[in-house]
């Protein structure tokens, strides 16, 4: 069984409006079907905790509910109904954490490093984790 890395970037969002929920929603679902990628948590403590705090949802609840494999309407419908903070307001504000979240130095220039750039930008986590991904990405598929 092949393992996937999640290509889905956290800037994307869905009809919701909510950015990384389709990012969380992929890799929760990989998880719970043995394919994600080594290295990457299904719902770890960064942005994937970010959103279910940011929109008022309990982990396991989310979790279990991934476990019926829902596609990714079908979870957006469950977060509206299950979260306590899915309102415009809310949303407003958990996309601006995720857009100005800033990796360390440190965490920087290990990804730029990888991709072969040199330290600058981005600086965003956002798009350093795009180059993250595409480099994991390409060493798991391509190279």
């Amino acid at each position: 069984m092949s393992k996937i890395v999640p290509l889905i970037s956290s800037g994307t969002k869905g009809p919701l409006g909510v950015l990384h929920l389709p990012r969380l929603w992929l890799k929760a679902s990989l998880e719970k079907a043995g394919k994600i990628a080594d290295g990457y948590p299904g719902c770890g403590q960064g942005y994937d905790q970010m959103v279910l705090d940011g929109l008022g949802l309990d982990r396991d609840a989310f979790l279990a509910f991934i476990a019926t494999q829902p596609t990714y309407i079908q979870c957006e419908e469950w977060v509206s109904q299950n979260g306590t903070k899915v309102n415009d307001e809310a949303i407003q504000e958990l996309n601006a954490a995720i857009t100005g979240y800033i990796h360390t130095d440190e965490t920087r220039q290990e990804i730029l490093a990888t991709a072969g750039l040199p330290d600058g930008d981005p600086r965003d986590a956002i798009n350093l984790n795009n180059l993250d991904d595409w480099d994991e990405f390409h060493a798991a598929e391509l190279n």
